[in-house]
């Protein structure tokens, strides 16, 4: 009699939850653009998504704390004249993030701890060199201030957000719509998806594609007959892919493995409400101590629902086989160093004693946007440090502090006379 062997696999059981109401991001009235993005990005302070507003493209940037209903009039990252199509947190700052948008441009933003008063507008830097929407940007992985956009004009550029200016332009390589783009560990070189039915490995710096049209897969996996877009989420610490379709109401996960047959599918996990996009935590803003391995942030269409992947286990100790060392938020190279041809392997931390997020630090233009020289007509200038409004932002959240402070103080000491108003009426009472 055949017996029926069992892969063994510490992420056998992993399952998925949802959080509970309270803890959920309600009343936002999230994008019905139409676009393949994922409409949300997460780092370890905030969350923020791309949302639905007149006269331009927006976003919203919550801090990861502020949970329950969203004020409607909470302030929004205002600045595209068309819709925001993408965005994306820098690994290297978890205060500056960057948007693409149908305007044609990229923009980055310097998001303060505070709740700023106003929708914030001005962008540290503007990027323009694409013809068409731009609908696809992603950070460089260990090189300070790389960020990569793809643009319908079948064009990748590489951008030095410090400086402004264009790294690289890949361009001659894709004959149709680039349809997604992604980094390999240290960031020697990219992969491509387009509508032309290829897969591209491309070293950007040769401006070559080293690999494409892979003539047999090492896995086919049947999914279903849904015809949305399946939205992979790959965390290289547990080998573990996440699919989430967009317009599906489940996220599927299989384990990787270096032998055949390489892919294992481990569970499924299923809603009653499809998702309109999906956000994903880095590893350092996880739940060490309940054995939290992946967060997502699924988009429906007025809320913003975490779900918490966990391995089951018993035991109250940390859990060195499920946290290994995983990429911290130092780069590991600077701009001017990786556009010369060197490369470097992410800077590791340990998540043992729960991740401690380091100093802001502030993004800095540290010139003019050369591309602003001759910009377009009817399209404003964009914002560097240069500019007197971005200098002034520092001193400006300075006096914002103290305002702040003296407020407190102002309320503490109404309290006191107040409270000895009252002390006084009794006494005087007691004495009639």
């Amino acid at each position: 009699m055949s017996r029926r062997v069992v892969r063994q696999s510490k992420f056998r059981h992993v399952f998925g939850q949802p959080v509970k109401a309270d803890q959920m991001y309600e009343d936002i009235r999230v994008s019905k653009v139409t676009c393949d993005s994922s409409f949300c990005a997460v780092n370890p302070k905030f969350v923020a998504i791309i949302v639905e507003s007149g006269g331009g493209g927006a976003f919203i940037v919550l801090p990861l704390a502020k949970t329950g209903r969203v004020d409607k009039n909470h302030p929004l990252v205002t600045g595209h004249t068309a819709p925001v199509l993408d965005i994306d947190w820098c690994p290297h700052n978890d205060h500056v993030i960057a948007s693409a948008s149908e305007d044609t441009t990229v923009m980055v933003w310097q998001i303060p701890d505070y709740v700023p008063v106003r929708n914030i507008t001005e962008p540290v830097v503007t990027l323009e060199g694409h013809s068409k929407r731009v609908g696809i940007i992603t950070w460089h992985p260990t090189a300070r201030n790389v960020l990569l956009s793809a643009g319908c004009d079948n064009l990748v550029i590489l951008w030095n957000v410090g400086t402004g200016e264009m790294l690289l332009v890949l361009e001659d390589m894709h004959t149709d719509l680039i349809y997604n783009v992604g980094w390999n560990r240290n960031g020697s070189l990219l992969v491509t998806t387009c509508k032309d039915k290829r897969v591209r490995v491309i070293d950007p710096r040769k401006q070559q594609v080293v690999a494409n049209n892979f003539e047999e897969p090492i896995a086919l996996q049947e999914m279903d007959t849904s015809n949305g877009v399946l939205l992979p989420f790959y965390d290289p610490d547990s080998s573990i892919v996440y699919l989430c379709g967009k317009g599906d109401s489940s996220i599927r996960y299989f384990e990787i493995t270096d032998e055949a047959p390489y892919v294992h599918y481990l569970n499924t996990y299923t809603s009653k409400e499809p998702q309109r996009g999906m956000g994903w935590m880095p590893k350092r803003g996880l739940d060490v101590s309940k054995c939290e391995i992946a967060r997502f942030f699924k988009l429906h269409e007025r809320k913003c629902e975490p779900i918490v992947m966990t391995v089951p286990r018993k035991s109250d100790l940390f859990q060195d086989d499920l946290y290994p060392d995983t990429p911290g938020p130092e780069p590991a190279l600077e701009a001017d160093e990786w556009l010369s041809g060197k490369d470097a392997e992410p800077i590791l931390i340990s998540l043992r004693d729960g991740y401690v997020p380091i100093k802001n630090r502030e993004l800095k233009v540290v010139k003019k946007n050369i591309l602003d020289t001759s910009p377009p007509p009817g399209r404003r200038h964009s914002h560097s440090t240069c500019d007197p409004d971005f200098s002034q932002r520092p001193a400006l959240e300075e006096v914002l502090e103290e305002i702040r402070a003296l407020k407190e103080m102002v309320q503490a000491q109404e309290k006191r006379i107040s409270d000895l108003e009252d002390k006084l009426c009794q006494f005087t009472n007691g004495t009639d």
